[in-house]
């Protein structure tokens, strides 16, 4: 119980000081800004997270609750098409409301988004057991037997978890200072502070973990956040943007310390990713104008399409 506590107090305090990044104003909430104009140049910046969004909603719905958002409000999706292999994972109480908690705020980010912006149609998302199997299968540079499922039990779907929201966070903190109008600054503020606190979250649960061994492996929990990490980095193909939980204590905070329950750059602060780093991410493929990996016909909207378009 000492230990849900201090990781709720440490994650309540990182909210704070993410929320003073809010451009500074008399208004109090997302609403107050509505009066503002968004900028031509802001919405393409602001519609693009939602193939993030759609991605970490479903996938947090099925698991917790065994269906996703064409039950939960089918209006979000737009008609796009139903997630392919998303399922309910096996988990314990405390485990399955926090990830339901997730579910839901990723339902209320899809609504703050196209309230501000039009949107696009979910799209097609492969949240199978494969599509994660896959993903790890890369990471290790070979194929793991039995091969990987992140509805098997908690401790495996919270791996897979580790492998969304911090993308996300990236890819606010590298779109906010493109970003021109105050209701496109705060609307990203508040996104970065909610998706940040997930990672820490998920993080956290990780590194109470770190030498326990992901079964049938023999593999701890640091050793697959570490390949996990090193997988998002070669994807990227931008240098070092992901750290796992335990790494050289070069790396660590002031270069001091191996433990590394939140990733940041040597100075402590976070990373930031292109639109384009995260589809070379997320398509698995290395290359934002190829769609595969949990994009099987690639992302929405003007970027991720102008992508495919260019080949």
């Amino acid at each position: 119980m000492a230990s849900t506590t201090f990781w709720a107090t440490a994650t309540s305090m990182l909210l704070f000081f993410l929320f003073l990044l809010v451009p500074s104003s008399n208004c109090v909430d997302l609403e107050s800004y509505r009066s503002h104009e968004v900028p031509k140049s802001d919405v393409d910046l602001l519609e693009f997270p939602l193939n993030l969004e759609y991605f970490e909603a479903e996938l947090f719905l099925y698991a917790s609750l065994g269906y996703g958002l064409d039950k939960v409000d089918p209006n979000l999706t737009v008609g796009g098409p139903s997630p392919i292999g998303a399922k309910a994972a096996q988990l314990g109480p405390v485990i399955k409301d926090v990830i339901l908690q997730f579910a839901y705020q990723e339902v209320g980010h899809l609504k703050a988004i196209k309230k501000t912006v039009k949107g696009f149609p979910r799209p097609l998302l492969n949240l199978s057991k494969e599509s994660f199997a896959q993903v790890v299968d890369k990471a290790f540079g070979r194929a793991l037997k039995p091969p990987f499922d992140p509805y098997a039990n908690e401790l495996n779907f919270l791996i897979a978890s580790y492998l969304v929201p911090y993308v996300g966070l990236t890819g606010y903190v590298g779109a906010n200072p493109k970003l021109e109008g105050p209701v496109s600054r705060r609307l990203v503020a508040g996104l970065l502070g909610v998706e940040s606190g997930q990672d820490a979250v998920i993080r956290a649960l990780l590194y109470e973990r770190a030498n326990q061994k992901v079964e049938p492996y023999g593999i701890t929990v640091a050793e697959f956040t570490n390949w996990l990490s090193n997988l998002r980095n070669k994807l990227g193909g931008e240098g070092l943007k992901d750290e796992g939980l335990v790494v050289p204590p070069s790396l660590g905070a002031e270069g001091k310390i191996a433990g590394n329950v939140l990733a940041g750059d040597p100075y402590s602060v976070a990373y930031d990713r292109t639109a384009e780093e995260i589809l070379r991410i997320v398509y698995g493929s290395g290359n934002a104008s190829i769609p595969g990996g949990f994009y099987p016909k690639g992302g929405n909207g003007n970027i991720a399409r102008s992508h495919l378009q260019s080949v």
